[in-house]
């Protein structure tokens, strides 16, 4: 299999644009693709501010910033990653809409391009099965925010050839991530551990052993957590929780994995956390407070 020179990147959100910008960091040509305009600006104008921010900070000097843009081809069409070596898939997390995406793309793809998801929970093996290249499909699950977190995970499944694995594992450690090796089990090693970490957590609170502060000041100090389950929550997105336990939930049948009743409250009434600006706490002051939902 020959070396990857070429990335396409589908997908220009909060993880996409990530992905595509140490992408692009790393010397390779990057095609990131958006299906709208706004979206695709959105995703740009992103990571200029994280390379500036690098510049300022005398991390990265204006050329390598400009060299690193210049990597980068934002772009709307499918088409524009005929050429891809690899193509990384960072889209919503949808197993219909990310086998729709694959079908097209084996169709305009090289028979050689690798294909892998940034899924965090969806089956390797059911992505593979739905192309045309199941031996050429492995996961790569990096983590948020892209550009700061050393972690990926990379994900062989059953029908993934030794080749197409070792490539994957290869190109993450170009990127200056640390790769880690893992089956295709739902949730992988970090999800499947850190999951129903925050459901329990979610769980102590509704059963009264502490306030939500209290719960994540106690994991932070007495763990050495970075912060704690709710905070975290606020962070990653109670809505992409909430999918996350669902899709682990049908994976597993086990109840450590199943949505507790205030999650699924908080989904519906849309308080998904920092993105919407309210979830377990809420962040329209310069300090965060505890939401009027869990109050």
């Amino acid at each position: 299999m020959s070396e990857i020179q070429k990335v396409g990147v589908v997908g220009c959100g909060l993880m996409g644009s990530g992905i595509a910008q140490v992408c692009a960091q790393a010397g390779y040509d990057t095609v990131a693709r958006e299906v709208d305009q706004a979206l695709l600006d959105r995703g740009v104008t992103g990571i200029t501010k994280n390379l500036d921010r690098a510049v300022a900070k005398e991390k990265i000097g204006e050329a390598d910033r400009d060299a690193i843009l210049g990597r980068l081809h934002p772009t709307l069409s499918l088409d524009d990653l005929a050429e891809c070596d690899l193509v990384i898939e960072a889209i919503v997390e949808n197993l219909g809409a990310k086998h729709e995406l694959f079908s097209a793309l084996g169709e305009l793809c090289k028979a050689t391009t690798v294909f892998s998801s940034n899924t965090s929970s969806l089956s390797i093996t059911e992505l593979a099965a739905g192309t045309d290249r199941p031996d050429r499909f492995v996961g790569l699950h990096f983590f948020n925010p892209v550009p700061v977190m050393p972690l990926v995970e990379v994900v062989r499944c059953g029908s993934t050839s030794e080749e197409s694995f070792r490539l994957a594992y290869a190109f993450a450690e170009s990127l200056g991530k640390q790769p880690i090796a893992c089956g295709d089990n739902t949730g992988f090693v970090v999800n499947r551990l850190l999951v129903p970490y925050m459901l329990d957590a979610i769980r102590a609170y509704e059963a009264g052993v502490a306030s939500i502060p209290d719960i994540d000041k106690g994991m932070r100090l007495g763990c050495g957590y970075p912060m704690g389950p709710f905070t975290l929550g606020d962070f990653v997105g109670l809505d992409t929780l909430y999918h996350i336990t669902d899709i682990m939930y049908d994976e597993y049948r086990d109840a450590r994995f199943a949505s507790p009743p205030l999650l699924r409250r908080m989904f519906l009434a849309g308080y998904h956390g920092r993105k919407t600006g309210k979830g377990f706490y809420d962040y329209s002051d310069d300090e965060p407070v505890v939401s009027d939902f869990v109050k």
